[in-house]
């Protein structure tokens, strides 16, 4: 049995198939490509009660990712993250049943570990030894990091405010560091001069098919958990918007291997802030695509994506499920990171409390009802964002009483 059943690369656009055995980077229209599968041939050798038994990482869906031989599969432990109930935040919120899945217990902290890990092992394994990238950060952190287990070079740019600790961990993990005074276009714009004039490699989000595998295996995961069955709803923070793409492109792969135990589709929720909403724009407006978003800023810096480049497939992807999008603003995304952490004990990312925040709005508007099922992506941990709640408490002398009011309260 192979250890994949990649077939070929067909363009997002306009449909053209490409070559898989080669490394591949956007279709001559200028649309991303999509990897697709032997799905009817997968079918006849393999079945998801088998994935129980295996190694408890993202790669126990080897034959639903793209890369060829085990032997090429750069691996630090990640994927499976938990799927948790909240129950008192599901009562805050007026829901019934509410599940977080949380990516922020994945090496180097974030979701993008998933995309790094297939992106970095497929680079590899094609012989693409040097590669670059721009980033808001935790994508750079998280490239840097396996890069440095596959033995390749990187080059990551990253805008000047992008998050401290990214900074620290391409240092650590010796990646060639620039930052840009400007935001990820900016970065994009410098690491495309780097690929013409140098001949590195670009791993920019959508401009080579493996990491959107990667960040597939969230949905694989996800319905695994669930029993092979959907939620109502998964509402997602999106910024370039691969992690919902590739959602959506597993829900298809598996309805095509018959491996859903429902035929609905889970409604998605694409969510922003409000200082960088270029795909609620698109949507509200009905168009297709989205224009750039003019002078973007947010404290959830992963989601500041001013125009992606995957916003057609963003679009549909909430289209063909009935979901929406929606834009929250910082504050709102800033106490519900407290929220979530007094309630149920998870420190989640900004980007991540963005999710508990328009929960809230769509559940306020009836868009959500009690009885629905709903999940929602925490993209990563907290502790990468220090600055997101500020830690004032007193500072005593030694042998000084504690206030009364600290000692005589209690939980809530």
């Amino acid at each position: 049995m192979p250890f994949t059943y990649l077939s070929h690369l067909e363009c997002s656009g306009c449909g053209t198939t490409h070559d898989a055995s080669t490394w591949q980077g956007l279709c001559a229209c200028g649309q991303p490509l999509l990897a697709r599968y032997d799905l009817e041939r997968l079918a006849e050798h393999v079945s998801p009660q088998g994935f129980a038994s295996r190694r408890p990482t993202l790669w126990r869906y080897h034959e639903l990712l793209p890369v060829t031989d085990a032997e090429h599969a750069i691996s630090l432990g990640e994927g499976v993250t938990p799927l948790t109930p909240l129950p008192r935040l599901a009562k805050e919120l007026g829901l019934g049943r509410l599940h977080l899945k949380d990516e922020g217990l994945l090496p180097t902290g974030t979701f993008k570990a998933r995309g790094a890990s297939v992106g970095v092992s497929r680079a590899r394994e094609l012989g693409r030894r040097r590669i670059a990238m721009p980033t808001n950060g935790n994508a750079g952190a998280a490239w840097a990091t396996y890069a440095a287990r596959a033995d390749c070079e990187a080059l990551i740019v990253m805008p000047v405010d992008a998050p401290l600790i990214t900074r620290s961990e391409c240092v650590a993990t010796g990646a060639r560091l620039v930052l840009v005074d400007g935001l990820i276009g900016d970065a994009g714009a410098m690491v495309a001069r780097a690929v013409a004039d140098e001949g590195w490699t670009d791993v920019s989000t959508l401009k080579e098919p493996y990491r959107l595998e990667g960040k597939k295996t969230m949905g694989l995961e996800l319905f695994e958990q669930l029993g092979w069955r959907v939620p109502d709803v998964i509402i997602y923070p999106t910024g370039g918007g691969v992690g919902l793409i590739g959602i959506f492109k597993a829900l298809r792969e598996l309805q095509a291997l018959g491996w859903l135990s429902q035929p609905k589709m889970p409604r998605l929720v694409a969510v922003q802030a409000e200082g960088c909403a270029p795909v609620v724009r698109a949507f509200d407006n009905g168009d297709t695509q989205t224009s750039p978003w003019e002078d973007a800023h947010t404290v959830a810096f992963g989601i500041t994506v001013p125009k992606p480049l995957g916003d057609r497939l963003i679009l549909d992807a909430i289209r063909q499920t009935n979901g929406c999008a929606i834009a929250v603003s910082d504050e709102e995304l800033l106490a519900d990171v407290r929220l979530l952490a007094r309630l149920e004990g998870v420190f989640a990312c900004p980007e991540g409390a963005a999710t508990v925040s328009a929960a809230r709005r769509l559940r306020a508007e009836g868009w959500l009802s009690e009885d629905d099922e709903v999940v929602l992506l925490n993209t990563g941990s907290g502790l990468k964002y220090p600055d997101a709640v500020v830690a004032e408490a007193p500072i005593l002398q030694p042998g000084e009483p504690i206030p009364i009011e600290l000692v005589g309260s209690t939980a809530g």
